[in-house]
């Protein structure tokens, strides 16, 4: 399968980058899913101690996590679609069914006849009590929006027709789900390079002169550029692009100005400190990324080094927060030690990274939020697991006296997070991007 997969992604070359088009989308993501279903989920639910996971969804209101398992020819679930995994560890076995009217693709075989049971809960039961499992997952969550995909009107309607003793076995499935959403196999992170490749190659095509006429171009121009780049390509993006300026004239912004409260269609100008915040989703992946630039002056020979050495203190925030990834810290615990060395070497940090993966904002330990700098309860509390990606995100405030004031350098990132440690998805931004002056 591994070599398949790298087949399909050297068949379609666009500007140095690889998309596939859509039938061969579904090859990759069908195979992706057939081996996370056979080799990945018996192993997490091995890990998270529940024998019986059972997901329950309706056309257009599908569980998140449901949602993932989806073959590719699916775009959603059909009527109320069931699905039921029961995990024999002794005689290393996963019955992966489905309580539906159809085959819910290859991996998950249907195991309701309608003409034989007409009642869907009643098939469901039959199931469960063939199997007699230990405990009943379901998907409901205090802290993970993403693990509580299992609405009220399912879960009334599935406790009437479950007998009581196997109510009793009724768990949260919090921990299953959120390690299904977060955990990346090695196919996955093959194909997650080629994405972060394109996510750069996007932001450095919008910060170059073939976009940025200085004195004409606006940041809402660059956002829609880059929004109609991704649907271009084929893409899709989770979020809407965001481009900002600082500049020596004006004084520091707020960070919730930088996203939603800054002026539409600002002009660049030679000079212009440039930020964007950019992801796309391509084959079930999702990047998130933010980078700056700077619009070459005409008496500019280089980027000015002042500008330079900010960005080198953001990559040593990165840094000092990178390297406090260890196995089943907290994110709470990563966020605090960071932040108390960062400001022990005399920086001015802000730390609000999150797991990426499945979704943007994705299941895992939230590591800062940028207006909970002092921890986040709940998700926060939440430990780090091998083979998990994350969205390095963070900013560095800097004085700088050139300009009489400070600025932030806003920085953001894939980085992966295994048995060997942490690394970057496909590398990090340590160099400003330059957008030469034009006459």
């Amino acid at each position: 399968m591994y070599k398949l997969i790298i087949a399909l992604l050297i068949t379609t070359n666009l500007s140095s980058q690889e998309i596939l088009l859509e039938k061969d989308r579904a090859v990759v993501v069908n195979n992706i899913l057939k081996d996370r279903l056979n080799n990945l989920l018996p192993e997490l639910m091995d890990q998270s101690g529940i024998d019986m996971w059972v997901l329950i969804s309706r056309e257009y209101n599908e569980d998140p996590v449901l949602k993932t398992m989806l073959p590719a020819e699916w775009l959603n679930a059909r009527r109320r679609t069931i699905i039921l995994f029961y995990r024999n560890k002794k005689n290393n076995t996963i019955d992966k069914l489905a309580v539906a009217r159809y085959n819910f693709g290859d991996n998950i075989l249907s195991a309701w006849d309608k003409e034989k049971q007409p009642v869907q809960w009643e098939r469901l039961v039959e199931l469960i009590q063939e199997r007699n499992p230990e405990k009943i997952g379901l998907n409901f969550s205090t802290d993970f929006n993403i693990s509580d995909g299992l609405d009220k009107t399912d879960y009334d309607e599935f406790m009437d027709y479950l007998p009581l003793d196997y109510q009793n076995k009724i768990v949260s499935a919090q921990k299953l789900s959120n390690l299904w959403i977060e955990t990346r196999t090695d196919y996955e992170m093959k194909l997650y390079e080629n994405i972060i490749d394109i996510t750069h190659d996007i932001i450095l095509e919008a910060f170059s002169n073939l976009v940025i006429k200085p004195g004409l171009t606006t940041t809402t121009d660059v956002e829609w550029w880059m929004r109609q780049k991704v649907t271009d390509l084929g893409l899709d993006t989770w979020f809407h692009p965001t481009v900002d300026i600082q500049r020596n004239s004006e004084l520091q912004q707020d960070h919730l100005h930088s996203f939603s409260d800054r002026p539409n269609d600002k002009t660049i100008i030679y000079g212009d400190l440039l930020h964007c915040d950019f992801g796309v989703t391509y084959l079930r992946l999702n990047s998130d990324c933010q980078q700056i630039a700077y619009v070459m002056k005409e008496s500019d020979i280089e980027i000015p080094e002042f500008l330079n050495k900010a960005l080198q203190l953001g990559n040593n925030l990165q840094d000092i927060l990178t390297n406090n990834f260890k196995y089943n810290h907290t994110g709470n615990e990563i966020l605090i030690k960071s932040l108390e060395e960062a400001k022990q070497k005399g920086l001015r940090p802000s730390i609000y990274t999150h797991p990426l993966g499945s979704y943007g904002h994705s299941s895992g330990p939230t590591i800062g939020m940028w207006d909970s700098q002092g921890g986040v309860p709940g998700a926060g509390d939440y430990p780090l697991n091998y083979n998990t990606v994350y969205a390095i995100e963070l900013n560095i405030t800097s004085f700088i006296s050139e300009w009489n004031r400070d600025i932030k350098i806003m920085l953001e990132e894939a980085g992966f997070f295994g048995n060997k440690g942490f690394r970057y998805v496909n590398n990090r931004q340590t160099k400003i991007i330059k957008i030469p002056f034009i006459n």
